[in-house]
């Protein structure tokens, strides 16, 4: 019984020992197949993390290729655009050129025209005044006037020596004031002026102050138009300033009035460019015309300046 009971607890510690073994080993080899199953995961994880990253490198790419056609699109437009624009600079600067040709050949044109029209308005003004005619020098007067619009032009040759009263005397009997019914005018000569000589161009300067009268005349309904004559010796001026009792210029217009075909009143007639021709000419034989912006009134008073 003994020995049967030894056989019998050796082969239980036997197969304790061996069951101890087999157990230990489905450990491990569980341990094993657990490391391996996260070793799987961590893979399987690894690669839908590249997957995500390639899905989104290959929307980028997808983003950067869409950018990259616009960008041509963009760069072809402009391409257009500058050829556009090149053409239409070139064909402007063929228009600018034909221009300046065309320009030349005017400047050249006016200018024959001139050479050959001065010395015949001169002897028909010449003529004009022997027979007397103011309206028939009126008229030969309106006519020049156009040539001293533009502004800008070069000066006038002062080549007349003549008495200050000359100017003032021949713009009286051109513009007829002096034998206005409706108006009453008065002349004032300063002792001074009478003997003072002038240095100018006696035509445009009678010019230019007959279009002063005219004006007086035109906007004086009533009342009276002064013309007074006076020197500045220190200055070397002589100084025709025109009175009037009409219907007056408002501030803001009393520059623009001197702006060529500017009519403040359109029921007068004219063509608004006699203020604009008499500067013009007062500029181009070195004085100047204003409109005295400090007068009371009624009116206006204008104030030519010619060198002595």
């Amino acid at each position: 019984m003994l020995y049967a009971f030894l056989i019998a607890l050796a082969i239980a510690i036997v197969l304790g020992i061996a069951y101890y073994f087999e157990l230990k080993s489905s450990r491990k080899q569980a341990a094993e197949q657990q490391q391996l199953l996260s070793d799987y995961q961590r893979r399987v994880d690894e690669q839908q993390k590249l997957l995500e990253d390639y899905r989104a490198l290959e929307k980028n790419f997808d983003n950067v290729g869409e950018g990259y056609e616009q960008a041509l699109l963009a760069f072809d437009k402009m391409e257009e655009e500058k050829e556009k624009s090149r053409q239409a600079n070139e064909a402007l600067e063929k228009r600018c050129n034909d221009l300046f040709v065309e320009l030349n050949e005017l400047k050249e044109i006016t200018q024959k025209k001139t050479e050959i029209a001065t010395p015949l308005i001169n002897h028909l003004a010449s003529a004009l005044r022997a027979t007397g005619d103011i309206k028939l020098q009126g008229m030969l007067a309106k006519i020049t006037d156009l040539d001293d619009v533009p502004a800008n032009q070069p000066p006038i040759n002062r080549t007349d020596n003549v008495m200050v009263t000359q100017v003032s005397d021949e713009a009286i009997r051109l513009s007829g004031i002096d034998k206005a019914q409706y108006v009453k005018f008065e002349s004032i000569v300063a002792p001074d002026a009478a003997a003072t000589m002038l240095s100018t161009n006696l035509n445009k300067a009678i010019r230019s102050l007959t279009q002063l009268l005219d004006n007086a005349l035109k906007f004086t309904t009533e009342g009276t138009v002064r013309l007074l004559v006076n020197v500045d010796m220190e200055k070397m001026l002589a100084i025709y300033t025109v009175e009037d009792t009409g219907s007056g210029v408002e501030v803001a217009d009393q520059e623009r009035i001197f702006e060529p075909y500017v009519k403040l009143n359109q029921f007068f007639d004219g063509e608004g460019i006699g203020l604009t021709v008499a500067r013009n000419i007062a500029r181009r034989l070195g004085g100047e015309l204003i409109i005295d912006a400090e007068y009371a009134g009624p009116g206006s008073r204008f104030v030519l300046s010619l060198p002595i």
